[in-house]
């Protein structure tokens, strides 16, 4: 056994990094999921003003609503980007090796996911909390196989993803060189306790991964190992677990948070005076000792003298703090990169080149988020393909096409680049590669395959 999980106690350690984040990534999840979620946390969130009456906080917390800017935007991005699918070229590689990545791509999980899809879900995950991680796995059988035609067979060789959050993370190391030694990942769900039975237990399981084994531990009466053995990523001894993260800079929810706390704490408490503003207070103003009862099956009797009224503000705070919400929203869009969200966005039309340039930061963001993700892609597709030793090398295109212009534009800018006569077959099949797969990007894999081999044979 590896000397680093002699004892049951090394994988219950946390990393520094991980005990230090987890309470932010907590925290981050309620900003960008909102509603109930939020509302059940937001005694977490809410203020209590200083000496605030407990019945006075406990009722405010009742009326709690929230704004939700963040989780909007970091939606925003996330559909933005894969609005059309990655484009994802194979060169050589055998005819079975290319038919397992044409289903690959379409089934990632074992569970129906396509590529892109998963890839959304994990973009969003390191939206939220700065990263994700994905498992490559292999289904484990009973036997050897003597050979790869047995192994495909069995479905000893049928590669599927597993995504794992942030807070899923809890342990890692890696070497001088920036690869990862090893890693321990902790999930918990709930199980049904037995067969018949009608209670729910949590089961907690901790898997660790180096770069040959893995072992998998159970939370029982006590923690116990229930399986180990050699993984996938054995034989080009690597870790299968692969980070997607992103930069600080890009770390979206990072920046917006605290403005959106703010936000929500701002237009609660501007809620909770307007709604104190339509109960007035009355006010007698007399020199005379005052005794009487007020209210609404009462009646009040007043001197020559005493005069009556009520107390309401005059709605110079409103509008202040109406303001400084407004102007709260704008920088959670400008931090966001979405300045054309902010302010007072005019309902004139625009043309498209106008529209460009409106977007022109928010288009290089989405261009850095794009490569974020064709590179994690990227490097997971020819992971798999050296694990399973098809000899296939995998290129991953595409995620530069974000509604800002249309195909037109495309293949006006690819037939103006045709008409320089610039003499390469290569250039030309390429342009013509990449207009063909773009306009074809909802098509199937082993469609966009053919279409490639068909062009590259001209």
């Amino acid at each position: 056994m590896n000397e680093k999980i002699q004892s049951n106690q090394h994988i219950q350690q946390e990393h520094p990094d991980y005990a230090q984040r987890a309470r932010t990534w907590r925290r981050y999840r309620d900003i960008y999921a909102g509603g109930e979620q939020f509302r059940e946390n937001a005694a977490e969130y809410l203020v209590r003003r200083l000496k605030e009456p407990p019945e006075v906080y406990q009722e405010r917390l009742g009326r709690v609503f929230y704004e939700n800017y963040v989780g909007s935007i970091v939606d925003w991005y996330a559909a933005t980007l894969m609005r059309e699918e990655p484009v994802i070229e194979l060169t050589d590689g055998s005819g079975p090796s290319r038919d397992f990545f044409a289903q690959f791509i379409q089934n990632c999980d074992q569970r129906g996911t396509t590529l892109t899809q998963f890839f959304r879900q994990q973009l969003t995950e390191a939206l939220v909390c700065g990263k994700a991680y994905v498992v490559v796995d292999f289904p484990r059988t009973s036997g050897e196989a003597r050979t790869r035609a047995e192994e495909d067979a069995q479905g000893r060789s049928r590669a599927y993803l597993m995504g794992y959050t942030a807070d899923e993370v809890i342990n890692w190391s890696y070497d001088a060189r920036g690869e990862m030694e090893w890693v321990v990942i902790r999930t918990s769900l709930l199980k049904q306790d037995g067969v018949k039975s009608l209670g729910w237990k949590k089961e907690t399981r901790w898997i660790y991964y180096d770069r040959e084994n893995y072992e998998i531990y159970e939370q029982g009466q006590q923690i116990e190992l229930v399986e180990r053995g050699r993984h996938g990523f054995a034989g080009i001894g690597r870790v299968p677990v692969f980070e997607l993260r992103v930069g600080e800079g890009l770390w979206l929810t990072n920046k917006a948070a605290t403005l959106q706390l703010e936000h929500f704490n701002k237009s609660n408490a501007l809620g909770w005076a307007l709604t104190m503003g339509l109960f007035a207070m009355p006010v007698i103003y007399s020199d005379r000792e005052w005794s009487q009862v007020v209210g609404e099956s009462y009646y009040i009797q007043l001197g020559p003298q005493d005069r009556f009224g009520w107390a309401e503000p005059d709605g110079k705070v409103y509008q202040i703090a109406s303001e400084n919400l407004n102007r709260l929203k704008d920088e959670i869009y400008r931090v966001s990169y979405l300045m054309q969200q902010a302010g007072d966005s005019g309902g004139s039309m625009q043309s498209g080149l106008s529209k460009q340039w409106d977007f022109s930061v928010t288009q290089e963001i989405l261009s850095a988020y794009g490569d974020v993700v064709k590179d994690s892609m990227r490097n997971i597709l020819n992971a798999v393909s050296a694990a399973r030793q098809d000899e296939l090398t995998v290129d991953v295109t595409g995620l530069d096409s974000f509604d800002i212009t249309d195909f037109s534009t495309e293949a006006a800018d690819a037939q103006s680049l045709l008409n320089l006569g610039i003499e390469s077959p290569t250039l030309k099949k390429q342009i013509f590669k990449r207009v063909a797969l773009k306009y074809l990007c909802d098509a199937r894999q082993e469609v966009k395959d053919r279409i490639a081999e068909e062009i590259d044979s001209q």
